[in-house]
């Protein structure tokens, strides 16, 4: 008993500090993004100061007055005023930002998020004074959508293109469910556009779900009309919102300006060659039989219509 209670007293010092560090699931969570607002109501032509903890050290962030609490992403918001910080060593900002009006009505938020990297947003509330205020769509639980990064087209063009064939991109956009029920399948609409000319839109459906609050990687094909070339505009609708314009710009297919060119100038040429055959047949004396002269002495030969003058007199034998 005494021996069991020596080896205890031994042993406590090594296993005081064990016992009593903490579990590892009890270490606090990393600070979520926030971001906040100097004034909660301000008019346009003033400024108001953005400030925010918990971002990532040296990361630069866009800064964005939206109408209509951003339910129809960065279409709502006042992208010409706004702003970019970055953040300082330790995640934190503050900014100015002059108050503009959003294209939607209020009620408005502060957007902030992140420009590159692992996508990150917070929104602060915000009144636009004198703006217009409506309420909120009430199917705002069905998946709301918004654009998390910027789209991009994928893909490149390859050697039927070039003789006109169709061209094809694949519209790649980040998209983000700031509802509270999941999206499954969403249903969109994607649309060409050409010039003044209206977009020629197309039912597409992505087969996939996001989550609420999640994001994923939607990506849906582009196809343009045979001999397609300029400048074209590639929209993505989800539902009635519209959520990205993308320029595309369409090289020309000069495989076929050559093909047209070689047939401009071969098939002249080939008529020509034919024509000329036929008429040098056609003027070419009758062959004398075997054992007869073909022409009596002092006799010119007939050249074609095309060589007004004789040939010279051949020598008689």
């Amino acid at each position: 008993m005494r021996a069991a209670l020596a080896l205890t007293l031994a042993l406590l010092p090594a296993l005081l500090p064990g016992l009593l560090a903490p579990p590892a699931s009890a270490a606090p969570p990393a600070d979520r993004p926030s971001a906040a607002v100097s004034s909660k109501e301000a008019g346009v032509g003033g400024s108001i100061t953005v400030n925010g903890q918990g971002w990532r050290p040296h990361t630069l962030l866009t800064l964005l007055i939206c109408g209509q609490n951003m339910i129809g992403g960065t279409n709502s918001c006042a992208n010409g005023d706004g702003r970019t910080a970055t953040t300082d060593d330790h995640g934190a900002f503050r900014a100015p930002l002059p108050v503009a009006e959003p294209p939607t009505p209020c009620p408005c938020v502060v957007h902030v998020a992140t420009v590159t990297g692992q996508a990150a947003a917070a929104d602060a509330a915000f009144k636009v004074a004198g703006h217009p205020v409506a309420p909120l769509p009430q199917d705002v639980s069905a998946g709301r959508l918004a654009v998390l990064a910027q789209p991009r087209l994928t893909g490149s063009s390859g050697l039927l293109t070039w003789f006109g064939a169709p061209p094809q991109r694949e519209l790649t956009v980040t998209l983000g469910n700031l509802g509270s029920a999941p999206a499954k399948d969403p249903a969109f609409k994607v649309g060409t556009s050409h010039g003044v000319f209206a977009p020629k839109w197309e039912n597409q459906q992505w087969h996939g779900t996001v989550p609420a609050g999640r994001k994923a990687e939607v990506k849906l094909p582009v196809e343009l009309a045979a001999g397609a070339h300029g400048d074209y505009l590639v929209s993505l609708k989800y539902g009635d919102r519209l959520l990205v314009e993308q320029p595309w710009e369409v090289g020309r297919p000069w495989g076929m300006t050559l093909f047209w060119l070689l047939l401009c100038v071969v098939v002249p040429t080939t008529v020509f060659r034919v024509g000329m055959a036929v008429v040098n047949h056609r003027s070419r004396p009758p062959t004398a039989p075997p054992g007869g002269t073909t022409d009596p002495p002092g006799a010119t030969t007939v050249l074609p219509w095309f060589a007004p003058d004789a040939a010279p007199r051949r020598p008689s034998a």
